[in-house]
């Protein structure tokens, strides 16, 4: 065999310093890093193992932080599904972007990060919920499911096209999402993957494989669980008034997975399980029907008229636990995709030059004050998980402590791809604060929420969050203040409005409400204009 001549071996030499042997993820490594969003839905931070509550174990999850970094005060601007994923697209707060609540359909047309992304040479991707009207704008590929979806043999988007696909939807969404990685994207482009789960929102069908997981266990509830009891001594109208009680607002069938009530009434569970399939069915009545029939057994025919306080005592925690077991149990097929996505990049060479983030569109309530779901300024509901994770910039082991904000994914998200944010954009890149470059940060974050009157029933209000204190006020039908002392009473069971003592801190919190109001462009204007065309449409629909 002849030796190269010097000429070739210089051409082979020049030929495998451009890139010989390498994969076109290897290409792009020291290029703009790849950014995969995953968001659940409705996952409370206390039910993330990292978060510490030892709750569950979330292993999958766990590793972004222990990789990357852990937020202990993320919070959103507006505890409520759609209109907290129009804030995280735009970054701009709700009464900017137009979707204030759950009615107002959201303006695509608006500038959002995937658009600018992919302006910018990003490919980008939507797979799974997204919970807001009209066809996706910014994405080369979406697949969403339609409205909140189904959590058995869901129907899926596909560029406007609806696809059922028989399967549970969590499994189904991370299958999607892997294929796309693998086949559906230009490996020479750097990417945007939108990778947003349904679960755990309401109302909580396990996977198949997960049906009986804590059937050993009893979960203890929050310590003030029965705090409805005292009817909510310390606080105002708003929580004696809201209907998010485990014990009196979930319903027997949908809630909690009975077919019968107690009362001998038939729910509407059986019109849920026709979506099911022979395998799918036989596996969830073998789960639930020798549990059902001891409840039933044991509480059949209830007398609520005679039931001593012992028995209401009873019956509510089984119910918690029926809720929290189910709850959970979604959350494990999220965990179990979050681990195969990362096992993915792991073994794909992709992982170095990409930003893996994990969060919620908000909090919720897993039984404090006896309650689920979120809407309220109150912490398990305004805080959200925060996990991210990018071996380039970020050291493993990382805790933020400062008050990010879903406002901020945006800019944040272009500052990583080196595109300018726009103007208008509200939210702040946290990249300098989680990489350690940099300490400086906002002091306080403002929050808003408008879907009242509605299901629930949680009052409109505002209010601003310092690292310590808490301001909120409830408007409309009432005008009523309240003020947390968060290092005193971090479950917020005393408003210290009117305390003598919180005075100077009260004066204080009122000049940062307004000083962040200012700073944001929200005005009485603003609540008064929402809040007419809110009604116009709850009157229409309710027949007023």
């Amino acid at each position: 065999m002849k030796r190269p001549t010097p000429t070739l071996l210089l051409a082979l030499i020049i030929f495998c310093f451009s890139g010989c042997g390498k994969s076109p993820e290897e290409k792009m490594s020291s290029g703009r890093p790849n950014i995969i969003f995953i968001m659940a839905d409705d996952h409370a931070y206390q039910a993330i193992s990292a978060y510490g509550s030892g709750l569950n174990e979330t292993p999958n999850i766990d590793r972004i932080a222990k990789e990357g970094a852990i937020f202990t005060r993320a919070t959103v601007t507006n505890s409520i599904c759609a209109p907290s994923r129009a804030v995280l697209l735009t970054g701009k707060h709700s009464f900017m972007n137009g979707k204030v609540d759950n009615i107002q359909r959201f303006n695509w047309d608006q500038d959002n990060f995937p658009k600018l992304m992919q302006a910018n040479g990003y490919q980008t991707a939507l797979i799974g919920k997204i919970h807001l009207d009209g066809q996706p704008q910014g994405f080369d590929y979406s697949m969403v499911l339609p409205g909140q979806g189904n959590y058995y043999n869901p129907d899926f988007l596909i560029n406007g096209e609806t696809k059922r696909i028989e399967g549970y939807v969590t499994d189904i969404t991370t299958d999607l999402a892997l294929d796309w990685l693998e086949n559906g994207r230009d490996k020479e482009k750097p990417f945007v993957l939108l990778y947003h789960q349904k679960a755990p929102h309401r109302n909580w069908k396990p996977a198949p494989e997960y049906l009986t997981l804590y059937d050993d266990k009893e979960f203890t509830p929050p310590a003030n669980f029965f705090d409805a009891e005292t009817n909510y001594q310390g606080r105002g109208t708003a929580a004696k008034e809201q209907e998010m009680e485990i014990d009196e607002i979930m319903r027997w069938g949908r809630d909690l997975m009975l077919e019968v009530n107690p009362y001998g009434d038939s729910t509407k569970l059986a019109g849920d399980l026709k979506r099911f399939n022979p395998a799918q069915l036989k596996a969830w009545r073998e789960a639930f029907d020798p549990k059902n029939a001891a409840f039933l057994k044991a509480y059949g025919q209830l007398d609520e008229k005679t039931l001593s306080q012992e028995k209401k005592r009873e019956i509510a925690l089984w119910k918690y636990n029926r809720y929290i077991k189910n709850y959970l149990r979604t959350i494990k097929s999220v965990d179990d995709g979050v681990g195969e996505v990362l096992d993915y990049l792991e073994a794909n060479g992709l992982a170095e030059n990409t930003i893996v983030v994990y969060t919620s569109d908000q909090g919720f309530y897993l039984g404090e004050h006896g309650w689920f779901d979120k809407r309220f300024m109150y912490e398990e509901s305004f805080r959200t998980p925060l996990l991210v994770k990018y071996p380039k910039e970020i050291k493993p082991g990382t805790t933020i402590k400062n008050l990010v904000q879903n406002l901020d994914f945006a800019p944040t998200f272009l500052d990583y791809a080196g595109i300018k944010a726009p103007a208008e954009m509200q939210g702040d890149s946290f990249r300098k604060l989680v990489s350690g470059e940099s300490d400086e940060w906002r002091d306080a974050v403002y929050y808003t929420y408008y879907e009242y009157p509605a299901e629930h029933s949680v009052k409109r209000h505002n209010g601003v969050a310092t690292d310590r204190y808490k301001l909120i006020h409830f408007y409309y039908d009432i005008d009523e203040w309240e003020l947390y002392d968060l290092e005193k009473d971090p479950s917020e069971m005393n408003n210290v409005y009117d305390d003598p003592a919180y005075a100077e801190v009260r004066e204080m919190m009122h000049k940062k409400f307004v000083e962040v109001r200012d700073k944001y462009g929200d005005n009485d204007a603003n609540d008064k204009r929402f809040l007419d065309e809110y009604m116009e449409v709850y009157n229409r629909r309710n027949g007023k």
